[in-house]
């Protein structure tokens, strides 16, 4: 599995485990999504996934965009 697929996947995970912390604890948890959106927002412009890094460091295949 690539960096790429793997950042993709664990960013899914996130946002899909946030909203079942939402619902379940309270909408502070929505703030976890807020913060995977907009830090794959930044990831799209500038190229930098602080994730990515660290996969690469572990010597994870890199993929396309990272």
């Amino acid at each position: 599995m690539s960096i790429d697929r793997i950042v993709m996947a664990f960013a899914g995970v996130m946002i899909l485990a946030s909203l079942a912390l939402a619902q379940f604890f309270g909408p502070a948890w929505l703030l976890l999504a807020a913060f995977v959106g907009a830090n794959l927002l930044q990831a799209a412009f500038t190229g930098f996934c602080p994730l990515a890094l660290i996969l690469k460091k572990f010597g994870c295949k890199p993929g396309a965009a990272f």
